[in-house]
C-alpha cells in the first residue's frame, strides 16, 4: 500500500513536470514573432539575401519565425506589406523616394489606404546596376547613348533595379525602348537581337545576382560603361558611381571594371515588430555578420561596418519614410545616431 501511494505521488509529480513544461513550452511558441517576410523573386539577389538572413536568425533567436514569401519583384513586397498582406520587405531608398514623390511605379500609391506603415529598420547592402552588351557588338556600341531608341532590359517591370537604371539612364541622356522578358530569356535574346543591351548588376559590390551571372556564363557579355561625357552627366544629377573589378565576376566582362550605379537596399518591418524585437535583431545580425557574409557576399558591407551602412541608407531614404525606434536605439548604443533624426522615428502608438 506505501509503494503504491509513493508510485501514485511520483506519477502525480511527473504529470505535474510534463504539465509545466507543455506550458512553458506554449508559452515560449507564444513568445515568438512570425514573420511573412516578402522580398524579390527566387534567382534575385534580394531572395538569395534574405534567405541566409532568415536561416541566421530562426536559428540563433528564439524571438522569431521568419518564412521567406518570394514575390515578383521588391514593388510587389512594399504594395503587399503596405496592405497587410505581408510582416516585412524588401525596400530601397529609390522606391521610398517614388513613393514620397507620389510618382514613377508608385503614382497614386500616397492617395491610398494602408494598413501598415513603411518604415525602415535594417540596411543591408547597395545594389550597383549597369549595362552590358554583346562583345560581337562593342565595335557599335561603344557608350550609353549609343544605346539610345535601341530595345534594352533592365530588368524586370516592378524592379527597384529597373528603376534605378533607368534613372541612372535617363539623367546621362538615354531614351531607350524598353522590353519586358523573363530573367532566363535576357542572354539568349541578346543573342538573337530582341534586346541590344541589358541590365548588369551586383549586390555589395561583391556578388553578381545569380541570374546576371547566368547570363554572363551563357552568352559573351561585355560591360558597357559610360563615357567621360556621361560620367560627368551622372554626377550633375548627384548620381554616384563605382567601379566593381572583373574579378567579380565569373567570367570576363571586357574591361577591368564595370562602372556602375549603388543604391540602398534593406529588410525592413513596420511597427508590427516592437521597438526591443528590432533592436534585438539588430544585434543578433552584428554578433554574426561574419557568418552571414560567409552565407551570402551581398553582406561584406555589413560586416566591414555595419553602423556605417545603417547611416548610409538612412541618409540616403532622406526623410521619405520613418526610422524604426528599434533601429534608433540601435545606433544610440553605438554613439551614432543623429539627433536632428529624432523627428523622424517612427511612433508605434
Amino acid at each position: 500500500m506505501k509503494h503504491l501511494m509513493v508510485s501514485v505521488a511520483t506519477g502525480a509529480l511527473v504529470c505535474g513536470l510534463a504539465g509545466t513544461a507543455t506550458f512553458e513550452s506554449a508559452k515560449a511558441q507564444d513568445d515568438v514573432t512570425e514573420l511573412r517576410w516578402a522580398t524579390s523573386s527566387t534567382g534575385s539577389s534580394g531572395h538569395r539575401a534574405l534567405t541566409s538572413l532568415s536561416q541566421l536568425l530562426n536559428s540563433k533567436t528564439d524571438q522569431f519565425d521568419i518564412t521567406v514569401m518570394p514575390t515578383p519583384g521588391a514593388a510587389a513586397s512594399v504594395r503587399g506589406f503596405a496592405g497587410g498582406q505581408f510582416d516585412g520587405y524588401y525596400g530601397a531608398d529609390v522606391a521610398f523616394h517614388e513613393i514620397a514623390n507620389n510618382g514613377g511605379r508608385y503614382e497614386g500609391f500616397a492617395d491610398q489606404d494602408h494598413e501598415q506603415e513603411l518604415v525602415q529598420s535594417f540596411w543591408a547592402y547597395t545594389l550597383e546596376v549597369g549595362l552590358g552588351v554583346l562583345a560581337e557588338d562593342t565595335d557599335e556600341i561603344q557608350s550609353w547613348q549609343d544605346l539610345d531608341g535601341k530595345p534594352v532590359f533592365t530588368s524586370p517591370a516592378p524592379w527597384d533595379t529597373r528603376a534605378a537604371l533607368e534613372r541612372a539612364m535617363r539623367a546621362a541622356g538615354v531614351e531607350h525602348e524598353y522590353v519586358e522578358l523573363d530573367t532566363g530569356l535576357a542572354a539568349q535574346s541578346l543573342e538573337d537581337g530582341t534586346i541590344e543591351g541589358m541590365i548588369i548588376y551586383t549586390a555589395g559590390e561583391t556578388s553578381p545576382s545569380p541570374w546576371i551571372q547566368e547570363a554572363l556564363l551563357s552568352a559573351d557579355i561585355n560591360a558597357l560603361n559610360p563615357n567621360e561625357e556621361e560620367m560627368e552627366m551622372l554626377s550633375d544629377a548627384g548620381i554616384e558611381t563605382v567601379e566593381v573589378p572583373n574579378d567579380t565576376f565569373d567570367t570576363d566582362i571586357g574591361a577591368d571594371a564595370a562602372v556602375l550605379v549603388p543604391f540602398f537596399y534593406g529588410f525592413h518591418v513596420g511597427t508590427n515588430v516592437s521597438e526591443q524585437g528590432v533592436y534585438d535583431m539588430l544585434v543578433t545580425i552584428e554578433e554574426n555578420v561574419g557568418e552571414l557574409a560567409e552565407s551570402d557576399p551581398s553582406f561584406s558591407q555589413v560586416e566591414a561596418d555595419m553602423v556605417e551602412m545603417q547611416l548610409r541608407g538612412i541618409r540616403a531614404a532622406g526623410e521619405t519614410v520613418p526610422i524604426h525606434p528599434g533601429l534608433a536605439k540601435f545606433l544610440r548604443e553605438h554613439d551614432a545616431w543623429n539627433e536632428d533624426w529624432d523627428g523622424r522615428i517612427a511612433s508605434m502608438d
